[in-house]
């Protein structure tokens, strides 16, 4: 730090001039600790539950496939099992998981609490 120069200006210090390679290392390092600081707010998130998801399922929802069966799939739900405990008859659920009928609010809500998701998840 002994080739950084301090200006003072009504002799309080104003600016600090520094080496071009000192500054680089600095902002080097800034990066670094944002990258830890984001990985230990991660790897809390999962501690306390945040679930992870693999991309596959992500790339499969934006490659169009259905968002409910896709994740009653990652889910290892039958149609019958999740129709169950959504409440409704599995060929209602059929219809939705193949766009024939797309499901009310009220519908789509139940779904996703049946899978322990938010309506967010299972709507395009």
């Amino acid at each position: 730090m002994s080739n950084v120069q301090i200006i003072l200006k009504e002799g309080q210090p104003e600016y600090a001039v520094l080496p071009y390679a000192l500054y680089l290392q600095m902002m080097e390092d800034a990066e670094m600790l944002q990258d830890v600081l984001e990985y230990d707010a991660a790897k809390q998130r999962i501690e306390e539950g945040e679930e992870l998801i693999p991309i596959e399922l992500t790339f499969a929802i934006i490659n169009g496939e259905n968002a409910v069966k896709v994740w009653r799939e990652y889910r290892g739900m039958t149609q019958q099992e999740l129709a169950q405990q959504a409440d409704i008859s599995a060929a209602y659920l059929s219809q939705i998981e193949t766009g024939k009928r797309t499901g009310s609010t009220e519908v789509l809500q139940a779904i996703a609490k049946a899978m322990n998701l938010t309506l967010d998840d299972i709507v395009g």
